[in-house]
């Protein structure tokens, strides 16, 4: 087990993250190598994780799995697909094929459900969030991060077309390639807002919202968040953490 260094959501951190985010689809080990390193520290600053079990709602092949076990979590991804799960080779032990809507998971049973870019892909993100609530122990935490619709990436490889609508872009995508996206809009691709999240947690009696931030943000941007209409845009991926009562 190693032993974490404080998270820093600095300006060098968000430039960082942004480098390795431009080869998320050329090598997505660089990028979610770099982001599952920052994810740890991140969750870590909320919640105790050595020890602690981490359910990884949509984990696909384990990118997260090597940096929440480095620091003594006990890891279990889940994702619906099995072609995601075994992307980078044989499925790795510890992962689960089920849906982030009816996770296959006893209620109250794990110390953290976290869950990194997969809430935009759900048809019903409201189903999921109840779901990694009623998993997870009274006292533990939920720690949700996804992609907001109105952000300049919100379509995806679509972007920034979706600005104009997502059936647009989506129309638009295949014209130019000549196949779909691999994020199709209103099938594996959602409008999913930040108010709708923040509105749905607030309104959540088996939880206590603990923070919402702009995830790869520095930590004096964190106020955008609190802005309406602003907070669409700028925000880029929401980042929110909840405690179950």
């Amino acid at each position: 087990m190693v032993t974490l260094a404080p998270h820093k959501a600095n300006l060098r951190r968000s430039v960082e993250l942004f480098r390795a985010f431009r080869s998320e689809q050329s090598d997505p080990d660089l990028f979610y190598g770099a982001l599952a390193d920052d994810s740890a520290r991140q969750v870590a600053s909320y919640a105790r994780l050595s020890g602690a079990t981490l359910l990884d709602v949509g984990g696909g092949p384990g990118y997260f799995a090597d940096a929440f076990e480095a620091v003594g979590a006990r890891y279990v991804g889940l994702d619906p697909d099995v072609g995601e799960l075994s992307a980078r080779g044989d499925m790795r032990p510890g992962m689960l094929l089920g849906s982030g809507t009816e996770l296959p998971i006893r209620t109250s049973t794990v110390d953290v459900c976290y869950s990194s870019n997969v809430l935009e892909h759900v048809a019903r993100p409201d189903a999921m969030l109840a779901e990694m609530v009623r998993v997870t122990k009274p006292g533990g935490i939920v720690f949700v991060s996804y992609t907001t619709w109105l952000s300049p990436w919100g379509g995806h490889e679509t972007s920034p077309w979706h600005f104009l609508g997502g059936h647009y872009a989506r129309r638009r995508y295949v014209r130019r390639h000549g196949h779909e996206p691999k994020n199709r809009y209103s099938e594996t691709l959602f409008a999913v807002s930040v108010g709708s999240v923040l509105r749905w947690a607030r309104q959540c009696s088996d939880v206590i919202v603990v923070d919402a931030l702009p995830r790869y943000h520095p930590w004096w941007a964190q106020w955008i968040v609190r802005i309406p209409g602003l907070r669409e845009i700028a925000s880029w991926n929401l980042a929110m953490v909840l405690r179950k009562r």
